[in-house]
């Protein structure tokens, strides 16, 4: 039998008591738990911190390396959206994240992708059914339906879209949302098709709409988007609304704090203790209905140590009664992994990214925000040198292209302002959310030399300036490396550090860029088939008339 037991001032997120204890495990389920009459520990217990929603592939790690990073800020559970990965290499791309996240002792709880691909505006390696999101529903792996991007499709009732929905109630299993912007009425009738969560709220008046439907408001602090400082008042007036996720994090990130993290800084701004530890812990819990412990007598040994209700620095974390993280080192060992990918196109040449024009030319240009997923829209007068439109540093609108990855066609170019380069390019294959190739750049040159590094690797991030070449390969579906999260993590921070010194203003360039391709967020984005309007949900001419 494998007993152990594990003392602190415990912190019970049902009774919401702090005081000193014992908590006995054995075979993985708390079997007791005895308060005792010593005056305090130095050290706390808390349930194993979830994170709500994340797309694991956008870490840049396989799962098993996912939760190797993850439990040393005391997460034991994810609820995981493959959407990602879904949409390179479908159905069997959301079965190798089930089947290597199984591979080592950590609860991801993964969903079924409803919009694979996210629109019919791009070009996706593959195409997830009804038939097909019906098999994963059935399965247990499955939890729940993934962010139901479509919210058009919602709102005026495309077939397919709410046979999906239909799926999911059938197989009792609750439904995210993903509706950016969207109040009154509409969030009305979006709560009442079935929808209940949302993780994409800007403003407190979007998330309070929401809430007064009935949905929980995942409050989400990513690498790019970061909405705490807006929706943390959400803590003290609806708590019970409340959840805390990523979405999307990167590894370098990874690296500095997880959930932990946000549950200090909203301590930090006065909120109720046990209002903010069970946004990450109960409220998940019992919405998604996971199999993760909640300092309970019966309950699985899901816990995490830490070292104060300040800082909220981990010591330990227990994932079923196993250890797997104590005092700075990693206990889950390293699984092999063999990729799978979806990459068929060949290399570019400089004069495919050139935009022709025979006179200077007003260009409507995608402005990208620090810290969000939304754009805005602008214009910009260019002047025509050779016959052509060139990126003009001086008022920073560079190139921007995406690469249809999947099959061999003409690139899509537009111009974007707010990255800040004054020379050369950046590229990625983690394109949201079709994950063709999507680039950034000031001359056409550098361009193409990014973009092919990527295609001559079947994935990666990289950055060029003229000779000076840097690519962190991404050979898992081109969007996962096969590093440890440590060595990926470092690598990442040279490819930032790179952008900064060609001029990169953004604090995370890759995953910024990434977005400029999400067209179910506004106002404006590039496909690999034009630009496009996020808001009226149809394609724009790049040149004004």
């Amino acid at each position: 039998m494998n007993s152990i037991v594990i003392t602190g001032n415990i912190c019970c997120p049902i009774s919401k008591r702090i005081y000193a204890g014992a908590v006995f495990v054995e075979n993985g389920i708390i079997t007791r738990i005895e308060e005792q009459k010593v005056s305090s520990y130095n050290n706390y217990i808390l349930p194993g911190l979830i994170d709500a929603h994340v797309h694991i592939e956008s870490s840049l790690l396989a799962p098993s390396e996912f939760a190797r990073g993850a439990v040393v800020h005391g997460t034991v559970a994810t609820v995981s959206d493959p959407h990602e990965i879904g949409n390179v290499c479908g159905i069997e791309g959301v079965k190798f994240m089930i089947e290597n996240g199984k591979r080592v002792p950590f609860k991801f709880n993964f969903g079924a992708s409803p919009c694979v691909p996210a629109t019919t505006f791009e070009t996706s390696g593959f195409t997830i059914s009804p038939e097909e999101i019906e098999e994963l529903l059935k399965s247990d792996d499955i939890k729940y339906m993934s962010e139901m991007m479509n919210y058009p499709g919602v709102l005026y009732e495309f077939p397919d879209v709410m046979r999906k929905i239909e799926l999911a109630k059938k197989y009792n299993k609750p439904i995210d949302g993903h509706a950016p912007g969207l109040k009154g009425e509409q969030a009305k009738k979006y709560a009442e098709a079935g929808i209940s969560t949302d993780h994409e709220c800007y403003s407190i008046d979007e998330a309070l709409s929401k809430i007064e439907f009935g949905m929980k408001v995942i409050i989400r602090e990513g690498t790019a988007a970061k909405n705490f400082e807006t929706l943390h008042p959400l803590l003290t007036s609806h708590p019970d609304y409340c959840m805390f996720c990523s979405d999307d994090k990167h590894p370098d990130d990874l690296l500095i704090g997880h959930i932990n993290k946000l549950i200090a800084r909203a301590v930090a701004k006065g909120h109720y203790f046990f209002d903010v530890l069970r946004a990450a812990t109960f409220n998940p819990v019992k919405h998604y209905k996971l199999d993760v412990g909640l300092l309970q007598v019966g309950d699985p040994a899901d816990l995490t140590v830490i070292n104060n209700l300040t800082d909220f620095e981990v010591i330990s974390t227990y994932i079923d009664g196993n250890l797997v993280y104590d005092n700075g080192k990693c206990l889950i060992d390293r699984v092999e992994i063999i990729p799978i990918n979806n990459f068929k196109c060949s290399p570019k040449i400089p004069s495919e990214f050139e935009v022709l024009s025979d006179s200077d030319a007003n260009v409507n240009v995608i402005d990208a925000i620090e810290g969000q997923l939304i754009t805005q829209r602008s214009n910009a007068i260019l002047k025509s040198l050779n016959g052509k439109l060139e990126a003009d540093t001086n008022q920073d609108i560079l190139k921007i292209s995406v690469v249809n990855r999947y099959e061999n066609v003409k690139p899509a170019i537009a111009f974007i302002r707010n990255f800040g380069l004054k020379r050369g390019a950046l590229a990625s294959s983690v394109g949201h959310d079709s994950h063709n190739i999507i680039a950034v750049g000031t001359n056409d040159d550098d361009l193409a030399a990014a973009i092919n590094l990527i295609i001559e690797h079947k994935g990666g991030l990289s950055v060029v300036d003229g000779n000076n070449k840097e690519i962190l390969p991404l050979p898992l579906a081109g969007l996962m490396c096969l590093d440890d999260v440590q060595t990926a993590g470092s690598k990442y921070t040279v490819l930032n550090k790179k952008t900064r010194e060609l001029g990169c203003t953004l604090h995370s360039p890759f995953m910024t860029a990434s977005f400029m391709a999400l067209l179910v967020i506004p106002s404006i984005k590039l496909s690999d088939k034009g630009l496009f309007d996020g808001n009226k949900f149809e394609f724009l001419e790049l040149l004004e008339k």
